[in-house]
């Protein structure tokens, strides 16, 4: 999603290649995937504050087709970030039974490459372009190694919300990312999280305004993220702990798009010829606009989501005028 250059703890600027939003709903109903074990439901759930305005999918699917339903969009154009001329593709999104949680089902992203443009194959997913403040959450598993091949390339494993940018510098342009970094890279000689809010960019030549946060060491395994966008400010937070908290200066100012991608780094690839696999696994996202819910309150709503059966729900009404644009630059 981009390219960041010695980053430290907690400073500002660095980072850049960004990727626009999706399309827009026909929102504003509770609807579900179209899975034999889905439940229709009226409202979120019985305790749910009337009204609010509610995004969750437990990815039970069966098919991308059957994802699609539901406002989602796979990325297949080319472009940035990654490697050149590398090719986006919905190929790399598979569905498989959560083996530690039977009758879950997990969305898997799968990237590889062989250190050339024709063999790099992304993966990226996108849901619309129709939100902005209130608290954002997935559960998500990261890999410190590929699952076959040689180890050492650059991987980038993510969950982030993004909006497009209409011009070089331009100033309401919004981004907020997880970013995990299995091999290093940016700076890091080693494995690294980073949490980056952005102000603007510009791509050629390389000009950008962020505020970023880095704890080295690994993130293997699975991890509830959590993101809070309120009162001018932006905080992460991992496994219920506070990971960053930036400032009014990069909160986001334009509707995004909520995204998870998995990509390879152009100057991070090893000397190799060999293919090889990356995965990333999704158990579930949740967004409730214009509240601040806790990891703790978070994990409740999606444990009363998931007792009352809902696999998946829209309650974000659309931007007005509604917003379009493409999964991709």
């Amino acid at each position: 999603m981009k390219l960041l250059v010695n980053p430290s703890h907690v400073t500002i600027a660095v980072v850049a290649l960004t990727i626009s939003g999706c399309g827009n709903s026909d929102g504003g109903t509770v609807k579900v995937a179209p899975t034999e074990n889905a439940v229709h439901a009226a409202a979120v759930t019985a305790d749910d504050k009337q009204g609010s305005k509610v995004f969750f999918d437990d990815f039970s699917y069966g098919s991308l087709e059957e994802m699609g339903k539901n406002q989602w969009k796979a990325r297949s154009e080319t472009g940035h970030p990654g490697v050149t001329g590398a090719r986006w593709s919905g190929d790399g999104i598979s569905f498989l039974p959560d083996a530690k949680n039977p009758g879950n089902t997990l969305l898997r992203m799968t990237s590889s490459t062989d250190g050339s443009s024709d063999n790099t194959q992304h993966t990226q997913f996108c849901h619309q372009r129709k939100y902005l403040a209130g608290t954002y959450a997935a559960r998500v598993f990261f890999r410190d190694e590929p699952t076959s091949g040689p180890d050492g390339d650059q991987i980038i494993e993510t969950f982030y919300t993004i909006s497009p940018l209409k011009a070089d510098m331009d100033p309401d342009y919004s981004e907020m990312d997880f970013e995990y970094l299995a091999n290093g890279g940016w700076g890091e000689p080693d494995n690294a999280l980073f949490a980056t809010s952005w102000e603007t960019f510009k791509l050629d030549p390389f000009v950008k305004d962020n505020e970023y946060s880095t704890k080295p060491g690994s993130f293997a395994g699975w991890h509830t993220l959590v993101l809070q966008a309120a009162d001018n400010k932006i905080r992460y937070y991992v496994d219920g702990e506070l990971f960053a908290e930036h400032s009014e200066h990069v909160y986001p100012e334009e509707p995004m798009s909520i995204n998870f991608n998995l990509w390879f780094t152009q100057e991070g690839l090893i000397d190799s010829t060999e293919l090889r696999t990356y995965e990333q696994e999704v158990d579930w996202v949740y967004h409730i606009a214009d509240e601040v819910l806790s990891p703790e309150e978070v994990s409740q709503q999606v444990q009363h989501l998931r007792t009352d059966k809902i696999v998946f729900t829209d309650t974000v009404p659309d931007w007005n005028p509604k917003l379009e644009s493409p999964c991709g630059l």
